[in-house]
């Protein structure tokens, strides 16, 4: 089974420089390993804690979304999605705030920050405190917990929070899993050797420090001016340089070569000027950002297709989110519990592995074959008339598994006399194609003999 692995991007500020080499371009190359599917949401609930101007959150959403996608992150190959289609967020972050401790959000760090603040102002120590605010933890904890997600990435001042996640999952399975783990316990993933560039300033580059490299904003002029701002010493050209000192070189290495970069560090030890060497500087990165920067201007001026893929991504990420959701519902009492069936095998498939329609915004029909446990195993072709899907939907099932057959691309699919008629998301590995192959073929086997 693939692993899980789960981030989330606060819609809230513009990514510079630093957010891609730092976070963004990590966060891709690992989306892509075999043996991963990934989870990358726009936490836009989140988001609600930290501002209040609607716009800017707009905005935010926006630009951050093109900027993952410009900068490489496949919506096929991923799930990449925005935190407000989900309404089982909200509704399992509901049923875990009613088995979270108050005492345990008193302890979370944001909170008690802002009531230290408030203390030494000599305010209230609640005064401005949000309840958002306050159990931001137990959204975070929904957003984790509603995929059952084995990993999630966090920096180190985020590790309480996988904590405390842990914490309520195990609280919730206690009370409520009967034996069993409704939730698994995520883990928190620090990578010590991500790269942190440095501002402006020498300092950190952040929004904060208003010390950063814009990364699309503003385009190439913007970038070129803010590398001419980094401080530098006063030594003229001709002079050696400090290169280890410089602040130019430790972002010259996140985009350079080895060879490249040790180059440029003896070109910095031998006397280059300084305006040369951001000159330099500039071109290395509009090398690699410059193309990006394209596809970035063009979903910008393009929000339509944004769109399109947050809500592709959305669909894929419901049809996991919804059983769990079912199965918390019938967990807490709110649904009847299901009983163990007594029942054929054909009503036991029937209610389990299942097709789904739905109809496209072009006014094609699909359909999906999902399995028991929520798995998007096939998506149709689009269909004009939906008596056209529903009779392929009753074809495949009557036939079962001897219509799937693999595909390159580590896919497979249904073929009906020659045409292909729905497939599958491609896999990382073959392995992992066939694993799904063959349980899409149990599940199409047993709905065939209920027939």
């Amino acid at each position: 089974m693939n692993k899980r692995v789960l981030t989330g991007i606060t819609t809230t500020g513009t990514p510079h420089l630093g957010n891609y080499v730092g976070a963004i371009r990590p966060a891709i190359a690992s989306s892509e390993q075999p043996g991963v599917d990934a989870f990358f949401f726009l936490a836009d609930y989140h988001a609600l804690i930290k501002c209040d101007d609607p716009a800017r959150i707009e905005r935010s959403r926006l630009e951050i979304a093109a900027t993952w996608l410009a900068a490489g992150l496949d919506p096929d190959r991923v799930t990449f999605y925005r935190q407000s289609d989900l309404p089982e967020v909200t509704e399992l972050c509901w049923v875990l705030t009613c088995v979270t401790a108050k005492g345990l959000m008193n302890r979370a760090h944001a909170y008690k920050a802002a009531v230290d603040q408030n203390t030494a102002a000599g305010n209230e120590p609640d005064d401005g405190v949000t309840m958002g605010l306050f159990s931001y933890p137990v959204l975070m904890a929904a957003d984790i917990l509603i995929f059952n997600a084995d990993e999630v990435p966090v920096g180190r001042d985020q590790l309480q929070h996988i904590e405390m996640t842990r914490d309520i999952a195990q609280r919730f399975n206690y009370l409520y899993g009967n034996g069993r783990s409704i939730f698994k316990l995520p883990e928190a993933v620090i990578d010590d050797e991500v790269a942190t560039l440095p501002g402006l300033d020498g300092r950190k580059m952040s929004k904060s420090y208003g010390n950063t490299i814009p990364l699309f904003e503003g385009g190439e002029r913007a970038m070129r001016d803010a590398i001419a701002r980094i401080v530098t010493d006063s030594r003229e050209p001709g002079e050696p340089k400090d290169a280890d000192a410089s602040h130019l070189l430790p972002i010259y290495r996140a985009f350079a070569t080895p060879e490249q970069a040790a180059a440029f560090r003896q070109q910095l030890l031998e006397g280059l000027g300084w305006g040369e060497a951001k000159r330099m500087l500039g071109d290395l990165i509009q090398e690699h950002i410059g193309p990006m920067r394209d596809r970035y201007d063009h979903l910008m001026r393009n929000p339509d297709e944004i769109e399109d893929i947050l809500q592709q991504g959305a669909r894929k990420a419901r049809a996991l989110a919804a059983p769990l959701m079912d199965e918390v519902r019938r967990a807490v009492g709110l649904r009847r519990p299901e009983k163990p069936s007594t029942t054929t095998r054909a009503n036991k498939s029937s209610r389990n592995a299942r097709f789904v329609s739905f109809r496209e915004k072009d006014g094609q029909f699909h359909f999906r074959f999902v399995a028991a446990d929520g798995e998007q195993l096939l998506l149709s072709k689009g269909f004009v008339d939906p008596k056209a899907a529903g009779n392929v939907q009753r074809l495949i099932q009557s036939r079962g598994s001897a219509v799937l057959v693999s595909f390159d691309g580590n896919r497979f699919g249904v073929m009906i006399e020659g045409e292909c008629v729905a497939s599958s998301d491609a896999y990382a590995t073959p392995e992992a194609r066939d694993a799904a192959l063959a349980k899409a073929r149990a599940e199409l086997e047993a709905l065939a003999n209920a027939e």
